[in-house]
């Protein structure tokens, strides 16, 4: 071989080796719906596709979110309620005709490339009360028995995505690490089956929840930028809280005789408001850490190579529950009108998150408090009390982005947030003697009053008409001030 020759060869194997090193194993994303004003699902595979995410986690099966997937080449896992649980559970019948509509037809007919299907969503947290203890397992037999008689039981797998405290360590070591003495019996069984079957486990792990929950928590044990006090476990050095949690999974696996079944990371990520740990700058350092770590396919001490994983989440949800914690609505690395929040690489994306795109918003306006009123007004907090019930008020509050809003642009926050999720109607902005709209953006500093994207339903003034809605809304306003 010539010296050309010779030079293009070991030329070609130092590039291929290099991106080996630096090839990021393909990262997810979940795609909550939980929201007033939801992105149409078509901007939303884009937005997917822009940003090369190749792997999508949906806690449903609507057909609108899988069609705009056909041929899109994006993996999805589509997900099954609790609520459906013991149905599915009871009757394998029930299971067959879930399986054919929401994953045979697509599957077959639409080309959309569903590979897992989550039964229920941590169906075995302590605040369920035991609720789905009974029927999650079954449900998960009847899927995977309906799987393979519709002939698709190789091509999708089963799973179900839990939470991290069904498994735990009795010191900080992972080593130490196996199911929880009150569930290891059910695990087992389940475990067993899914390797039976070669299906993956599927936990979530969140540090930030870890953080939230104890305030002796180790702060800089939540990221992967340095710790000064390192677990040792036996030679394996742990210096974040993902890998020593990722690892006493691993150990309780193996401990249970399945050391090799598969894993995926089914929700990991920060939220942005909502709490005092939770801004721009942690969740970025959170998430942007996060990517780092798992490029390389380094994996974590007890599981080297790639980490299979779905960041949580996609897209801010305005209608998701807060009995969590306020945190819940801004878990997104997208607000609501799929605007990034900060800058944010995943993978081959070396220029940061690529905004959605042809996101229509309503009208430059917004509701607030008038120049006019009285704070001390009888109906101030009766009227800010109707508005932050029915819409979303979570910004506000101690270690929130709107923390430092005074008393007017409180009251006005509040106003506003009702005002847009009623797309604007001006009845929404008719709190007594005491708003007023106006075209002048009142945000200040990081505290954003947002405005509503155009839906179907906004052109129409909401799912009713735009007269039964002002006369809903006068309704309720003169009870709430009676």
């Amino acid at each position: 071989m010539g010296l050309l020759g010779l030079n293009f060869v070991m030329g070609t194997k130092i590039l291929m080796l290099f991106m080996m090193v630096n090839t990021v194993h393909s990262i997810g994303a979940n795609w909550g719906t939980q929201a007033t004003h939801p992105l149409p699902p078509s901007t939303v595979v884009k937005l997917l596709k822009d940003n090369g995410i190749q792997k999508v986690k949906l806690f449903d099966a609507e057909s609108n979110f899988l069609n705009a997937l056909r041929g899109s080449g994006i993996e999805v896992m589509v997900g099954i309620p609790n609520d459906m649980l013991y149905t599915l559970a009871n009757s394998p019948a029930a299971a067959e005709r879930w399986v054919e509509r929401n994953v045979s037809l697509h599957v077959l007919s639409n080309s959309v490339d569903i590979r897992y299907v989550a039964v229920g969503n941590e169906p075995f947290l302590s605040t369920f009360n035991g609720t789905y203890l009974s029927t999650t397992f079954p449900a998960l037999q009847n899927i995977q028995e309906a799987l393979i008689k519709a002939g698709i039981g190789n091509r999708v797998k089963v799973t179900i995505p839990l939470n991290a405290d069904v498994y735990q360590s009795s010191t900080e070591q992972p080593s130490t690490g196996d199911f929880r003495p009150d569930m290891r019996d059910l695990m087992v069984e389940i475990i067993s089956f899914m390797s039976l079957h070669a299906a993956p486990f599927t936990v979530n792990i969140y540090p930030f929840i870890s953080l939230y929950n104890d305030a002796n928590f180790p702060f800089d044990y939540a990221f992967f930028d340095g710790y000064s006090s390192p677990i040792n476990d036996n030679g394996n050095i742990y210096t974040n809280v993902f890998d020593a949690n990722y690892d006493t999974l691993v150990w309780a696996l193996q401990k249970n005789g399945f050391g090799n079944l598969s894993i995926i990371v089914g929700e990991i990520g920060w939220p942005t408001d909502g709490d005092q740990n939770a801004n721009m700058r942690l969740a970025q350092r959170f998430n942007q850490g996060f990517m780092s770590h798992i490029s390389g396919n380094r994996g974590t001490p007890m599981r080297p190579g790639p980490v299979d994983a779905y960041l949580f989440s996609l897209i801010d949800e305005d209608a998701k529950s807060i009995q969590p914690g306020n945190f819940e609505r801004h878990w997104g690395i997208f607000y609501f009108d799929g605007t990034p929040k900060y800058n944010l690489r995943l993978g081959g994306n070396l220029g940061g998150l690529i905004p959605a795109s042809n996101v229509r918003h309503l009208p430059r306006r917004w509701c607030v408090l008038s120049p006019s009123a009285n704070l001390q007004d009888p109906q101030v907090i009766p009227s800010v009390n109707y508005a932050c019930s029915r819409a979303d008020c979570t910004s506000l509050g101690y270690g929130t982005s709107c923390q430092n809003l005074n008393a007017q642009q409180n009251i006005s926050y509040a106003f506003n947030s009702y005002y847009q999720e009623k797309n604007q109607l001006d009845s929404a902005c008719r709190f007594p003697n005491l708003s007023v709209i106006m075209k002048n953006d009142p945000s200040v500093g990081e505290c954003r009053f947002k405005i509503m994207i155009q839906t179907s339903n906004s052109r129409n003034g909401g799912f009713l008409s735009e007269p039964v809605n002002i006369l809903l809304q006068v309704i309720m306003l003169w009870f709430t001030f009676l």
